[in-house]
């Protein structure tokens, strides 16, 4: 039985005369009833549909006048009616007084035409010799009287047709319907042809430029070749068609059309519709000039265009221009704001200018577009409050300001637009409230608040809008809204909501099918009874709230959902057994949903369907590779954070992405990675870190060559990569640190030119790292050797990675001279320019709808002292690491060119020389290691020009003199600068006036300094009278000190051992001293201080 909220699809269906009475019972919201057999009778029982929101007659005959169709639908069905579609002037205009007969050199004309077709799914049936009236054809208009074809209707749409009961787009079935082919010079033939419509098919690949012949069809007055692939240059010819009314050309390619100029639309006089979307119009440098001409236009597209800079025309001609589309628009060079010539188009009624990353205020200039009824300045960047001449637009019906950068409150002015229909002000960084106002709108049939900061009771916003807008409101969107508070009774008033977010009273909503309440800050507990009605349920997205499902064992939910994202929840402990009646699940995630139990074995053969399962971060337990009789085959599984343990489970071909991390599988890869398969593997993205995993790694990676993503580290590997790697030619990230690999530097990784991410750190590979490294993974970001046995130089080569990012070879045993070519890493050298501060493995498009093809690269990186997993922010991050090695000569001067890096550590080598002078230049700076080598001389003053510096170590050198004055600098610890012959803040040593310690410089002339000559004797005496009777007698090492540890500690110049051991002191230690750490040995245990 056909129930409430459902679509009926009816199309090829071969139907044909009377369309039933019988769907009249029915409770329809879609039906579709396309591409039939012809000579269909409209039976008066569809007035009785009063639910339906779409109907579709396309390319049927209808024995019915358009005005007896409406009165059908007009009584009850019109009220809701939103879509109908359908070739009705194709056929009810053709309804003749007498039947019109095809010219015969006309139908011959077609049959050529069709010759030259793709028609995969036959829609051109009717099109043979033994149906000689080709006025009856599919697609075909004859005039009434003189039989001469007018109008040819082929395109492609992208209609109900093509989308199931779940609203997911069938694109096998559209590319099907597809016509293909060539577009034959014989529809020159066609003198009379006044309408040409070619629309949403792929002709020859869509590799051709359009037929310039077209050029020659003067007849025409309307042309429609949008979304048909064309390339190359719009044929200037098109400008002969001086009767066109209707001209589109757009739609997105893979080669955008270009037109060097559009004066060939200025012969065009009579166009009221232009639609150029996507077209490279670079070069026409007057476009503004020429379009703005056209007295007749209406409608004007170029989104998604490539544009010129123009120079603003003193007067501006466009008269009658009421619909303009710039969204996503390319401006040569770059514009940041919205053209002033925009806002003196008084007659506009609509506006779209999304995704143009526009800056600054929205426009005052806005105010005088007093006859706008929609405007769309979405997915920009404005930054400031809605300003109120927004809220004069009184004649706005669809406002649209997502994904914007405002800030502020609502005003209670909103309240003024009571002719809206939809309001979108997601995204944004609107806060407080909303107004009060809002429940003036009462037209208001779509609603999104998502992902605002109201901070709200969610029971205030229903009480607003419960009186007056709740009747007709369809969908209402609030989720990531920090909306909180207790569920109320308010939302049974709103009767016609099929997608949005209840809150509770659920049982009232029979016709729900989307749930979206995630993101919030809403907590309750969800029992059967709450769920009890709602059976026309097949979304639920409610992730990110306090829920808890309580149920009983046996229940099964009376509806079938294909998205369940219930993320956060509270559904375990036990693994919930009625996902296993959900059959026609596509998306399922239960993840940290406090499940502690094992998966059933029947729940893989119950969910046929599913495309994506996350099931991460809860404690399932259990061998499922051993448990499973048939190799795992959906898409998407994310199981990564459990107790999953034994051998790793088979999988399909069909799965793209698998990641099992953080679990206990053990054993080797062996029986995982070559298995035989059939067919080729479609995975692209592995993820098998944190597990157990030993044994080395097979040999067996031929099969899987769209391997993008390979995460095999903290496991037990040993040996070295297999030469199978190699064969992996997609692969961009390979991570197997912390494992036990060794020998040499793996070289069946040269011929993986596609990498941008390359961890082997914490193995015991050793050898060389060869110079190919430089020559072959030119693409590399991340290169990170850390923690390995590698000796020998560190390759020139390696300065020819222009995109390297992080370079991490420390702890290695690398000798001599830091390569003075660093400077050559220009991805270093200025400063960040990412607009994503992440780094993004990337994949063909394979599998389901819901696999992704980005996978976002993580790297451990020791960073100010402190390892830490870098991911979300790795690609805004530059470091250089060479610290705990044997390198030896300067620092070069050349390395401060890299203005762009972050993190710098050259610690624990035998680095000699001087700091560079020009280390001040290095303004991206946040942390310097220079500690524990050989430098000296002064700290270069330029150092503090350093505003981002927060870590800086340059202890146990050779530096001297005075610690240069910052703003930052004398906040870092003393540590940082002890173990030199420093002196000035933060040491608590203070410097002379010229910079130096203080010291006795005294001299007789003759040569003899006294000082050293006093200091000698005064070590001596301090020696035997302080020191010797600490390390001879013992009874000394247990005398109770009861007070202060004196500074002479401090002045002791080269102390050997000291002993305060087993003593009671409540002594004070000297800072003087505690800052001297070169003592060879030094004894305090069992000392009370």
């Amino acid at each position: 039985m056909i129930g409430t909220g459902s679509y009926l699809d009816l199309r090829y269906s071969n139907l044909h005369r009377t369309i039933s009475y019988v769907l009249g019972k029915f409770s329809l919201v879609e039906l579709d009833l396309s591409i039939n057999q012809p000579e269909a009778t409209i039976r008066t029982s569809l007035g009785n549909l009063c639910n339906l929101r779409e109907i579709d007659f396309s390319y049927l005959k209808l024995n019915k006048q358009i005005n007896d169709i409406l009165e059908i639908l007009a009584p009850c069905t019109s009220h809701g009616l939103t879509t109908l579609s359908g070739n009705l002037t194709l056929w009810l205009l053709s309804l003749p007084c007498r039947e019109s007969v095809c010219i015969p050199s006309e139908r011959e004309t077609l049959l050529k035409f069709k010759n030259n077709l793709n028609d995969p799914s036959n829609r051109l049936w009717s099109w043979n010799h033994n149906n000689t009236n080709c006025c009856h054809w599919y697609g075909v208009l004859c005039h009434n009287v003189t039989s001469h074809l007018l109008q040819l209707h082929l395109n492609t749409t992208f209609s109900a047709a093509f989308y199931d009961g779940y609203y997911h787009f069938d694109e096998e079935a559209y590319e099907k319907s597809q016509f293909g082919g060539e577009i034959s010079p014989c529809l020159a033939d066609l003198k009379h042809l006044n309408h040409l419509n070619l629309s949403g098919n792929y002709f020859l690949g869509a590799g051709m430029a359009i037929p310039s012949f077209l050029g020659t069809m003067t007849s025409l007055t309307h042309l429609d070749l949008s979304l048909t692939g064309f390339m190359g240059k719009i044929p200037s010819q098109i400008g002969n068609l001086s009767n066109l009314v209707y001209l589109d050309l757009g739609g997105y390619s893979v080669e955008p059309m270009l037109a060097e100029n559009v004066e060939w639309v200025s012969s065009m006089w009579k166009l009221e519709y232009l639609h150029l979307s996507y077209a490279n119009l670079s070069k026409a440098f007057h476009w503004l000039h020429t379009l703005q001409s056209l007295p007749s236009l209406t409608h004007l597209d170029l989104s998604g265009c490539t544009l010129p800079h123009y120079n603003e025309p003193s007067l501006l001609n466009f008269s009658s221009l009421q619909t303009l589309h710039l969204s996503f628009t390319s401006f040569s060079p770059a514009i940041s704001f919205v053209p002033k010539w925009i806002f003196k188009l008084k007659k506009l009624v609509s506006l779209q200018l999304w995704g143009n990353e526009i800056q600054g205020p929205i426009p005052g200039g806005i105010r005088n577009l007093t006859l706008l009824q929609n405007l769309d300045l979405s997915g920009n960047s404005f930054s400031s409050s809605i300003p109120d001449c927004l809220y004069g637009l009184h004649r706005l019906k669809f406002l649209n300001l997502r994904d914007n950068h405002l800030h502020g409150t609502i005003s209670d002015a909103l309240g003024n637009l009571t002719s809206l229909v939809e309001l979108d002000l997601s995204g944004n960084q609107l806060e407080g409230n909303i107004p009060t106002s809002v429940g003036n709108l009462c037209n208001l049939r779509d609603i999104d608040f998502s992902n605002l900061k109201l901070n709200q009771q969610v029971n205030e916003l229903l009480e607003i809008l419960a009186p007056c807008i709740s009747h007709g409101l369809t969908r209402l969107a609030v989720q990531s809204s920090r909306l909180s508070g207790h569920l109320t009774d308010h939302i049974g008033a709103f009767k016609n909501i099929d997608t949005g977010n209840p809150f509770e009273s659920l049982g009232s909503l029979c016709k729900l099918s989307s749930l979206y309440i995630g993101g919030n800050l809403f907590q309750t507990v969800v029992k059967e009874d709450d769920l009890a009605n709602l059976t026309s349920l097949m979304e639920i997205h409610a992730s990110g709230n306090n829920f808890t499902l309580k149920v009983g064992p046996n229940w099964l939910p009376n509806f079938q959902l294909f998205h369940l994202d219930v993320r956060s929840w509270q559904l375990g402990p036990s693994f919930p057994s009625w996902i296993k009646s959900q059959n026609k699940l596509e998306y399922l995630d239960m993840s940290n949903a406090g499940i502690i139990d094992s998966i059933p074995t029947q729940m893989w053969e119950a969910l046929p369907q599913v495309l994506y399962l996350n099931l991460s971060h809860n404690h399932i337990h259990g061998e499922s590779g051993t448990t499973l009789k048939n190799p795992i085959s959906i898409p998407v599984i994310d199981l990564s954070s459990n107790h999953l343990c034994g051998k790793l489970p088979y999988l399909s071909s069909d799965v793209s992405q698998l990641d099992l991390s953080s679990n206990s599988f053990s054993e080797s890869m062996n029986d995982f990675l070559c298995n035989d398969q059939d067919e080729p593997m479609q995975l692209q993205f592995l993820n098998l870190a944190s597990n157990n995993l030993s044994g080395e790694i097979p040999d067996c990676w031929m099969n899987w060559t769209f391997l993008v993503n390979v995460n095999l580290q903290s496991n037990h590997f040993v040996g070295n990569l297999p030469q199978s790697m190699g064969s992996l030619a997609e692969l961009q990230s390979l991570q197997i640190r912390n494992n036990t690999l060794s020998g040499i530097f793996p070289t069946s990784l040269k011929k993986n030119n596609q990498l941008i991410s390359l961890d082997l750190g914490e193995n015991n590979l050793s050898g060389c790292i060869p110079t190919w490294v430089g020559e072959k993974l030119l693409k590399v970001k991340i290169l990170r050797l850390r923690s390995n046995s590698f000796a020998g130089h560190i390759p020139n080569e390696i300065c020819q990675m222009s995109h390297l990012q992080v370079l991490d070879l420390a702890e290695n045993n690398l000798s001599g001279n830091i390569p003075s070519c660093f400077c050559n890493l220009s991805a270093m050298t200025l400063k960040n320019q990412s607009t994503d501060p992440s780094i993004y493995s990337e994949a063909q498009y394979v599998g389901s709808s819901y696999s992704s093809i980005y996978s976002m690269v993580s790297v451990l990186l020791w960073l100010k002292g402190r390892g830490d997993e870098y991911r979300n922010i790795l690609g805004l991050v530059t470091s250089i690491d060479l610290s705990s090695n044997k390198l030896l000569g300067e620092i070069p001067r050349k390395i401060t060119n890299l203005n762009g890096l972050n993190f710098l550590n050259l610690s624990h080598n035998q680095l000699i020389g001087h700091i560079p002078q020009g280390i001040g230049n290095m303004g991206s700076l946040q942390s310097i290691d220079f500690s524990r080598n050989q430098l000296s001389g002064e700290i270069p003053p330029t150092i503090s020009k350093l505003s981002f510096l927060s870590m800086l170590d340059v202890s146990y050198n050779h530096l001297k003199g005075k610690i240069p004055t910052g703003t930052q600098l004398q906040t870092f610890d003393a540590s940082s600068f002890i173990g030199n012959n420093l002196c000035g803040l933060p040491l608590p040593i203070n410097c002379s006036s010229n910079g130096k310690t203080h010291s006795y410089e005294g001299s007789d002339g003759h040569g003899v300094n006294w000082f050293f000559v006093s200091a000698t004797i005064g070590f001596v005496v301090g020696f035997w009278i302080v020191i010797a009777p600490l390390l001879i007698c013992r009874s000394w090492r247990y005398s109770n000190l009861h007070r202060t540890i004196y500074d002479v500690w401090g002045n002791l110049t080269s102390p050997v051992e000291l002993d305060l051991s087993i003593n009671q002191s409540e002594a004070t230690i000297r800072t003087s001293w505690v800052l001297r750490l070169d003592y060879q040995r030094v004894n305090i245990l069992e000392e009370v201080f």
